[in-house]
């Protein structure tokens, strides 16, 4: 196993999620439930599926297509998504 490619993993993902949308939901519906157990298990399965599925996608994209385009592809799209909240997130808030 690569614990370095795993740490990273780790590390990239926890701090991404932080204050996301899936978190907010998860503290929604504890703070609902009497349940918070149930909630942290539900949330923690959706989380952990929602890995698998993108890194098999992940794995079968880089099997298709060089490691450089993928980096390329992913770059952009950030690039993308940050330029739209930048330039279009004020707009869009005062309507």
């Amino acid at each position: 196993m690569d614990w370095h490619l795993l740490g990273l993993s780790f590390i990239t993902v926890f701090l991404s999620e932080l204050g996301d949308k899936s978190q907010l939901a998860a503290i929604a519906l504890s703070g609902r439930s009497q349940s918070p157990r149930a909630v942290f298990f539900g949330t923690a399965a959706a989380l952990l599926l929602t890995s698998l599925l993108g890194a098999l996608a992940g794995g079968a994209v880089a099997e298709l297509l060089p490691t450089r385009l993928l980096k390329a592809i992913a770059a952009l799209g950030f690039a993308i998504l940050a330029a739209r909240l930048l330039l279009f997130s004020d707009s869009e808030s005062t309507h």
